[in-house]
């Protein structure tokens, strides 16, 4: 482990030699740094520093170059104590303000909050979808198609309204399906939805011993509607193709093992579990993570919540040499406006 203790002159040597390679993403010579710096040191003196910060762990050297870049251990150092955060600029908070409030439901405060959180910070930002056990079914309407789809109306909580179609196996009138929902509404209204599909699967079980047509017909229909729900994606990301605008050809083959990730989520869920479990915004620099896809990438996450309980969790994911001072406030603000609209 490092000295987190480092002179005031290694840390301006080390400050700029992260912003630089930030800046550009190629390896910072001593002379670079010695220019970029501006301290009245010679080019020896520099190298001596640098290679000090190699020794404790906060640079390495890559094989190509005779220059050096920042390591995660350097990144956290630069993060915690070298760094000034920005605020968040003007034009960035109207759009937010524009963009994330109450007037929307949830699911589209969601899919604006990923979208509003990639393009602003121009890496890719990722929002978990609220579980179903913080969704309470509110009610039900079921409208007859052609054939034999149905169109279903769910309102959750108190305002999200979500239209679904399915295929049921027989074809029901106008009347029935009326009938089938004032019976789900008088049996289900104001409960989890988790809950709800619980008690349908043990209710249906119980119908067909009582052979019950009626109510069977109720809650096939019910549990075709919420079915639906549970194949649903746990988070949703956005702005993934932003990661390969200034990508190196070895960051590509990396991208190609993070997409991956991306497919198969457990890894990422994990993640965003933990940082749903604590306060204000986490940061996590290339192995912190846990997990080796994310090494070379760091993940900036803040919980959001609609004034009494803990939604889930956004962020964004980018490079390890994202620019921290920017995209910091961008999670945070952004968690505080989603939190806001969805507690109005």
């Amino acid at each position: 482990m490092a000295d987190s203790q480092i002179s005031e002159r290694a840390g301006i040597l080390l400050k700029t030699l992260v912003e630089q390679h930030i800046r550009d993403g190629q390896p910072v010579g001593s002379r670079t740094l010695q220019e970029a710096a501006g301290l009245p040191v010679s080019a020896a003196t520099i190298r001596n520093v640098m290679s000090d910060l190699e020794e404790r762990g906060y640079l390495h050297s890559p094989h190509t170059s005779a220059g050096r870049v920042p390591t995660a251990m350097g990144y956290r150092l630069f993060v915690d104590t070298l760094l000034q955060v920005q605020p968040l600029e003007d034009e960035a908070m109207a759009i937010l303000r524009a963009e994330l409030h109450p007037d929307k439901s949830s699911t589209e405060l969601v899919q604006s909050a990923s979208s509003l959180l990639s393009t602003i910070s121009a890496q890719a930002g990722l929002v978990t979808v609220p579980r179903p056990e913080d969704q309470d079914l509110r009610h039900v309407e079921f409208l007859p198609l052609s054939g034999d789809r149905v169109l279903v109306i769910l309102v959750i909580n108190e305002r999200e309204v979500q239209n679904r179609i399915i295929h049921t196996r027989r074809v029901f009138s106008e009347e029935q399906l009326r009938a089938a929902a004032e019976m789900v509404n008088q049996r289900f209204a104001g409960q989890p939805l988790r809950l709800v599909q619980e008690r349908i699967v043990r209710e249906m079980r119980d119908a067909r011993s009582q052979i019950d047509s009626y109510l069977q017909h109720a809650l096939d229909l019910a549990s075709k509607a919420l079915d639906h729900d549970e194949s649903g994606d746990e988070y949703v990301v956005a702005g993934q193709s932003r990661l390969l605008d200034n990508a190196t050809a070895e960051e590509m083959l990396k991208l190609r093992e993070l997409f991956d990730s991306f497919e198969e989520k457990k890894d990422l869920l994990h993640l965003l579990e933990r940082c749903s479990r604590a306060q204000g915004v986490q940061i996590f620099i290339g192995e912190e993570a846990g997990y080796e896809v994310f090494g070379d990438y760091s993940v900036i996450t803040a919980p959001y919540s609609d004034g009494a309980a803990t939604l889930g969790v956004l962020g964004v994911i980018g490079p390890t040499r994202m620019a921290y001072e920017r995209v910091i406030p961008i999670v945070d603000v952004t968690a505080r406006m989603l939190s806001s609209a969805l507690s109005s």
